[in-house]
């Protein structure tokens, strides 16, 4: 092989392999993402169960506000999500006047707060995906560590989830409303289904809320 010839093989070569990584950069790129979820309270349900002696109790919170920041390489994520715990009724006026002054003490702690740090499972940018979400649930003015199951349906500018937990209220402190004549689980169910908006993150994911 002449020197011209070899010459001519090393900048093939070099060309290649720079045009391989662009490519394999693009795809990456493309696959990992940092994106911003926001939940819109109008189209957000909060509803929980607590099961009783005589019937389980159904009732229903609004959400205040959601954030969400996902790093779909890393499993990433911070933000908040915001209840309003002074919203919390269950149709019946007493029951729900005692929920709020003695069990949830509102007036008080007026705020449920969730604060995402990281996923478990395979988040894509765009499509279905089930994972578990670990984060700090603040209740009644103390923090809690929970893994929460999920599955969100992300598209290219709006995304839905639903997920569905248990609270051990009684384990974390809160008051159980029990009493001689009627027994209360101490623990509530939450089923939670969101809808809101997708946009592009302008910063990296990084641990705590935003």
């Amino acid at each position: 092989m002449n020197l011209t010839r070899l010459r001519t093989v090393r900048i093939f070569l070099r060309s290649t392999a720079t045009l391989v990584a662009v490519v394999v950069w693009n795809i990456t790129s493309a696959g990992a993402q940092n994106i911003a979820l926001q939940l819109d309270p109008a189209h957000t349900a909060v509803k929980i169960s607590l099961g009783a002696s005589l019937h389980t109790v159904h009732g229903t919170f609004q959400l205040k506000s959601g954030t969400l920041q996902l790093d779909t390489a890393s499993g990433k994520v911070s933000g908040a999500i915001a209840v309003d715990a002074k919203s919390g009724e269950t149709g019946n006026g007493s029951r729900d006047r005692k929920m709020h002054k003695d069990v949830l003490e509102s007036e008080r702690y007026s705020e449920i707060l969730f604060r995402p740090d990281r996923l478990e499972g395979t988040v894509a940018a765009r499509g279905k995906c089930a994972v578990k979400v670990h984060g700090t649930f603040s209740i009644h003015g103390a923090d809690h560590e929970i893994m929460v199951p999920a599955e969100a349906d992300i598209g290219a500018d709006h995304w839905g989830a639903h997920a569905q937990f248990t609270i051990p209220y009684e384990k974390w402190g809160i008051k159980n409303p029990s009493n001689l004549f009627l027994h209360v689980s101490d623990s509530v169910e939450i089923d939670i289904t969101a809808e809101g908006s997708v946009t592009k993150a302008l910063k990296s994911v990084a641990g705590g809320s935003q």
